[in-house]
């Protein structure tokens, strides 16, 4: 068992960091074993922590992959939010709170981006802030949620992207009254497919392959990989200069964010590539996807990352042959 700092948000941010980006995490990250584990693993990809420890601190949320293979060979993986050793519930998201608006609203000015995933007052708060200051917003919903609270994510977002499997489509994405410049719904193994409105006027939905892995280890996380290359390619420039991006070159962005997905495929983990190349190597070995021809390295199992327990507040620690832990912000 190994244990990183992960979710949709914590990864995103960190990928974004491996890519070269300064990212910010706003979270109530507290002083418990599991978010001292969050604060090595983001600060070894270079993640700034100034608003991780907004009030009230919380109990680390944490969650547990399990990976197998299924009768025809092919990886599958699980989750569970379950003490894989005393069957408690483990700690679950909480969201930041208004606390956090006057902690964080300073840092917003000049930012590129403003990613969120998990809905709150607070969160819409600030999203709202950073669109005025110029930033692109992007919004990745893992579920429906409160509909107030989505109704009026859906109008902020510049950028909306949420996988086929969980909604369906998303009501008031393309609205008249909504931000929304470009919408993608990724279909697994499928590829994604998307339309937009940069130039003005909507776009007919258009679809994109999925790009081959060369190597099927574990595909949990490769959807963050995917918003963090569309991120990279599409929103350094702020809104000002999205709006600016043609037909071409968003394709282009999506085809990256397709690559990058494909190539952690090929590793344990939802961010296992990380640790298994250095940055040129994944430049080089990205590249080659991108071609056809990548040959993918083995992935080491750094001693460093293993753990006994899942950092369980209900059982104490002792050796455990649990499965992968990931713990996301």
């Amino acid at each position: 068992m190994r244990a990183y700092a992960g979710g949709t948000c914590g990864n995103v941010l960190a990928v974004l960091a491996y890519l070269g980006w300064e990212s910010f995490p706003v979270a109530r990250l507290s002083e418990d074993s599991a978010a001292q584990r969050v604060r090595r693993d983001l600060k070894r990809w270079g993640v700034r922590l100034d608003y991780s420890a907004c009030a009230p601190p919380a109990d680390t949320p944490i969650i547990v992959q399990e990976i197998r293979r299924g009768r025809d060979g092919a990886p599958t993986h699980r989750f569970s939010w379950a003490c894989p050793r005393c069957g408690q519930w483990l700690p679950g998201f909480k969201a930041v709170t208004r606390a956090a608006i006057e902690a964080v609203a300073g840092g917003l000015p000049g930012s590129s981006v403003f990613f969120m995933d998990r809905l709150s007052r607070a969160s819409l708060t600030l999203a709202e802030e950073a669109a005025r200051q110029g930033a692109v917003v992007v919004f990745e919903p893992c579920a429906k949620g409160d509909s107030r609270l989505m109704a009026e994510a859906l109008k902020l977002a510049h950028v909306v992207k949420y996988a086929n499997s969980r909604l369906k489509g998303l009501v008031g994405v393309m609205s008249h009254d909504a931000a929304t410049l470009l919408e993608i719904q990724t279909l697994g193994s499928a590829g994604l497919r998307y339309r937009e409105r940069l130039s003005g006027s909507l776009s007919s939905w258009r679809k994109l392959p999925a790009v081959p892995t060369p190597r099927l280890i574990d595909t949990c996380g490769s959807g963050d990989w995917c918003t963090a290359g569309v991120v990279s390619r599409l929103a350094a420039a702020g809104a000002d200069g999205l709006l600016e991006i043609e037909g071409e070159a968003v394709e282009d962005a999506l085809r990256y964010g397709q690559t990058l997905a494909a190539w952690n495929c090929g590793f344990e983990g939802a961010r296992g590539g990380m640790y298994a190349c250095e940055t040129a190597q994944f430049e080089a070995q990205v590249a080659a996807i991108a071609r056809g021809t990548a040959e993918l390295p083995a992935q080491p199992v750094p001693r460093e990352d293993a753990v006994s327990e899942p950092s369980c507040p209900a059982c104490a620690p002792v050796a455990s042959s649990a499965a992968h832990a990931a713990i996301p912000m």
